[in-house]
């Protein structure tokens, strides 16, 4: 009897614990199909070997083009940012940021429907002086239609040998025209610190503001615009224009330095944030070159992008310190940190691995700075201030195009203008009591 028992209590415990491990291994079963990487790699395995064999033109493939054109599209699909690069591609990048090349001084984006986008045309580049504008849809190089291409493709036709000849066909997405532009390559290399004229001379305007504009974030924004800075406060700067209209960025640490002029040592800048550990960065400003705490207006627009939204971010979020006001229009909101990570055989991939965020933690990419005082332009005014700007850029039109040119309004300008006016007064009138009971 006794053995019977004991052997009833063995089978139950061996029945459920088969019942129990069968339950285990059809949800570990369930969970590996899910996303297991072994059967995702078999099913990229047998693609690629399918391609080769079937494929009318299969013999003309190598292991190498398929593999490199399953990455390029893997990186593709996440986001405009992301790119397989080959090992002349990475060269390619290696000498770009090393030096000066040529191209037509056009700063495209791929936007959320696939587009090529103008985020900014750069100062004084053919592109520019062409009349691009921020926002314009790239449709055609040379001919060829951009539907199908990727970031690296679009770039890789626009640029070449200085002197050479290509051809943008660009639609305006706010009126629908489409424009053929032949344009000559140049080589990209401007001066990133302007006065309102275009020029380095930096004279004081009426009520003694001061103007700077910035035209990109290169490797001496920086120190050019110390120079800038010290020229007009020594002539009696009391309130000051940061013009960021139509930049597209730069160097992360150009922003930073810019930013330092502004605040205080320790002051949080900017913030990255990504998944890993290591893509969690602060940057402090360090307290170098600080400035007289001046009112200040920062311009911005649809062109204002990366580095540009850095510091305008910045410098808004701190207003108490910076005494800072943004005016003008939203930003492009391009604000995802790139990492170039370099492969075995030569070439590498930029990958998205973070985002930006300003001091009080609002996020940049895909949402831009929203100013503090907004105020519209018309593609009309955008057009005629950017002739306006470049150099010779009257002498080439027509009279009547070059008087209405010359006498175009700058509607956010003014606005900018008027306020740091109105800032000036109310601070020299709070300032007469204060006396006037110091007195008493």
């Amino acid at each position: 009897m006794k053995r019977r028992i004991i052997y009833a209590i063995l089978g139950g415990a061996l029945g459920l614990n088969l019942l129990i491990g069968a339950q285990i291994y059809v949800y570990s079963s369930k969970a590996a199909t899910k996303d297991d990487p072994y059967e995702n790699y078999r099913l990229l395995s047998d693609v690629l070997e399918k391609v080769r064999q079937e494929y009318v033109d299969g013999e003309k493939l190598t292991y190498k083009d398929l593999i490199h054109g399953a990455l390029k599209g893997m990186l593709n699909t996440l986001d405009p940012h992301s790119e397989f690069m080959d090992k002349s591609k990475f060269e390619e990048l290696k000498k770009d940021t090393q030096g000066e090349f040529g191209g037509v001084g056009i700063v495209v984006s791929l936007s959320k429907d696939k587009q090529l986008t103008v985020v900014s045309p750069m100062e004084d580049t053919p592109g520019f002086r062409a009349g691009i504008v921020s926002g314009d849809r790239i449709v055609k190089i040379d001919g060829k239609s951009t539907e199908k291409f990727s970031l690296e493709d679009a770039v890789k036709r626009l640029r070449g040998e200085p002197g050479s000849e290509v051809t943008v066909t660009v639609l305006r997405s706010t009126t629908g025209q489409v424009a053929d532009h032949k344009l000559v390559r140049a080589v990209i290399k401007v001066d990133t610190v302007k006065d309102l004229n275009g020029k380095r001379d930096f004279t004081l305007g009426e009520n003694n503001i001061g103007y700077v504009r910035l035209t990109q974030f290169g490797e001496k924004t920086s120190d050019d615009l110390e120079k800038a800075l010290k020229k007009l406060e020594q002539q009696g700067m009391q309130a000051l224009i940061l013009d960021l209209r139509g930049n597209p960025g730069g160097l992360l640490d150009q922003a930073g330095e810019v930013c330092n002029k502004f605040l205080p040592n320790g002051q949080l800048v900017v913030s990255t944030e990504g998944r890993g550990a290591t893509q969690k960065s602060e940057y402090r400003a360090r307290g170098r070159n600080k400035h007289p705490n001046v009112p200040t207006v920062v311009l911005v627009n649809g062109g204002s992008a990366s580095a540009s939204e850095i510091v305008a971010g910045c410098l808004q979020d701190l207003q108490p310190i910076t005494k800072a006001i943004v005016v003008g229009e939203q930003t492009f909101g391009k604000g995802s940190v790139q990492s170039i990570l370099p492969l075995p055989d030569g070439s590498a991939l930029r990958l998205t691995t973070a985002k930006y965020y300003t001091p009080s933690h609002k996020v940049i990419h895909e949402h831009g700075i929203t100013p503090d005082i907004i105020v519209s332009m018309t593609d009309e005014q955008e057009s005629d201030l950017f002739r306006r700007r470049v150099p010779g850029g009257l002498d080439a039109l027509e009279e009547k195009d070059r008087e209405r040119v010359q006498n175009a309004r700058d509607p956010q300008l003014e606005r900018s203008m008027d306020v740091l006016k109105g800032i000036l007064l109310y601070t020299q009138r709070s300032a007469v009591p204060a006396k006037v009971a110091a007195k008493n």
